[in-house]
């Protein structure tokens, strides 16, 4: 059965992107919140089996959300600094994908993470 995956990410296209990335490996995408405010919510409402999350975001940024969803969240973000990393990972996070990012890379964060 597809695992369920929901993407939060501020940009359309990144949107976009992974879930043209997800689809063609396999899995479902339940849902989409550009934001970590919107992504806490879709996550309640759709129980997905793994988050895709930006750090970057507005009204509530992908750290503060991953605190709150408390589940399987792979971090995505364009400023590989090293304290955001350790930030996500210290918060909880399975993984860390450091934008632009390629296809197999995604797909062996999710792979770790759902199988």
């Amino acid at each position: 059965m597809a695992k369920n995956i929901l993407i939060c990410d501020d940009a359309a296209f990144m949107r976009m992107m992974i879930k043209d990335i997800l689809t063609k490996n396999g899995y479902n995408v339940a849902g989409e919140a550009e934001n970590g405010a919107k992504a806490v919510e879709k996550y309640a409402e759709l129980k997905p089996d793994l988050v895709l999350m930006d750090i970057t975001m507005p009204e509530m940024d992908g750290i503060e959300a991953l605190k709150k969803i408390k589940a399987s969240v792979i971090m995505c973000s364009a400023m590989g600094q090293q304290a955001m990393v350790i930030e996500s990972i210290q918060s909880g996070a399975k993984d860390f994908i450091v934008k632009p990012f390629q296809a197999d890379r995604v797909i062996e964060a999710v792979q770790k993470v759902v199988g």
